[in-house]
């Protein structure tokens, strides 16, 4: 039943939902528009994170991080650079729910900032979640819809992390250096096997997101493996994400037999430029998953789309589903004013999104 509810209070999914209903009425999707590749890719992509959220590898680390911190500077780094790392390999999600609740723990305790270091987080965990093809979602999709090789993915998004990184390093430098105690850790103990064979079914699950293996492979095998370690991990999947890829699968075969609709969307994704700004702009207001299977079924220009989606992760609280659960965890821990957040947040959020949109724009421009 728990699963069923987060379902159904799913924001985006509800909105996937009718706008699939209406566009019904229009045309009936074609079986062949549903990309199931994606959709196996991502349902193993889900397994695997939570499998390693299960084990609890995020959480050792971040302990073993901060227990060498002595001062707010090199807290807020190592907070955010463990976001950047944890962001590539679990998903910005995972990483925001994880990271949030340990750093506001500090925080509380020794009365540190909450706001700028809360922000910092989940923004370094978008950045890392665009460097691999399994971050993000529509990552996944974007190396399905255009087969994007290992190397010309990996040519698109290491400029875009080094240019991140070097942008938040500068924001370090305004962050005062307050002492604090050395963070004393608490034990926690890793199932060393388990997360090995889980590292060796993720590598199996890199080879089929880039076809080198039949994708279901991995999922079954990833699907096995969460059910032998502990069968309630199955419970934790955001099965509403695999429904919002679905319903945008049939909503979009349904509008591309509506030729009015298909000249009013290639319009805007005339070129490379429009395609990055169609991108970036829509995703503020329908979430960047959504959006990148929008755009992506109408244009060519793959590179334009990546970097879109990504850097429109950023800005609005819909932007990704990561900004949502920022939000959330900070409301649920935090013990600041939540407006005082939110707008603070807000402002950063923005300012962050104009700035990357100047480096994508640059990266387009001059072919980096």
């Amino acid at each position: 039943m728990t699963v069923l509810k987060n379902i159904a209070k799913d924001r985006i999914l509800q909105i996937t939902v009718i706008i699939t209903i209406v566009s019904l009425f229009f045309a009936r999707p074609r079986f062949a528009d549903i990309n199931f590749h994606t959709l196996w890719s991502v349902a193993a992509m889900l397994t695997i994170i939570q499998i390693y959220a299960y084990l609890h590898v995020l959480d050792v680390l971040a302990y073993k991080l901060t227990s060498i911190a002595d001062n707010t500077r090199k807290l807020n780094m190592l907070f955010t650079a463990l976001a950047v790392i944890a962001g590539m390999f679990l998903g910005n999600d995972i990483t925001a729910l994880t990271l949030i609740p340990l750093y506001l723990n500090i925080a509380k305790r020794y009365k540190l900032p909450q706001i700028l270091p809360v922000t910092l987080i989940g923004m370094g965990a978008n950045i890392g979640a665009a460097f691999t093809p399994w971050g993000n979602p529509h990552n996944i999709f974007l190396v399905s819809r255009y087969n994007v090789s290992p190397l010309k993915f990996f040519e698109w998004s290491v400029p875009y992390l080094i240019l991140s990184l070097i942008i938040m390093l500068l924001v370090f430098l305004f962050i005062p250096k307050k002492e604090i105690p050395t963070q004393k850790t608490e034990p926690i103990r890793i199932s060393w096997r388990p997360t090995i064979i889980t590292t060796v079914v993720f590598i199996f699950f890199f080879f089929g997101v880039f076809r080198a293996i039949d994708i279901i492979w991995p999922l079954i095998v990833a699907i096995v493996l969460a059910l032998a370690i502990n069968p309630r991990i199955m419970l934790k999947i955001d099965y509403a994400l695999l429904l919002t890829f679905t319903g945008f699968f049939i909503f979009i075969s349904d509008i591309q037999q509506i030729p009015a609709i298909v000249n009013l969307i290639h319009d805007m994704v005339y070129s490379e430029i429009s395609t990055y700004f169609a991108s970036t702009i829509s995703s503020q207001v329908m979430s960047n998953v959504p959006s990148t299977i929008l755009v992506g079924k109408f244009t060519n220009y793959a590179q334009a789309l990546f970097l879109g989606s990504n850097i429109g992760g950023f800005g609005s609280a819909i932007g990704s589903m990561a900004n949502m659960l920022v939000l959330k965890t900070f409301n649920q821990h935090g013990s600041v004013s939540k407006k005082k957040f939110f707008i603070q947040w807000t402002i950063m959020q923005f300012a962050g999104l104009i700035i990357l949109t100047i480096v994508g724009l640059g990266l387009l421009i001059f072919r980096i």
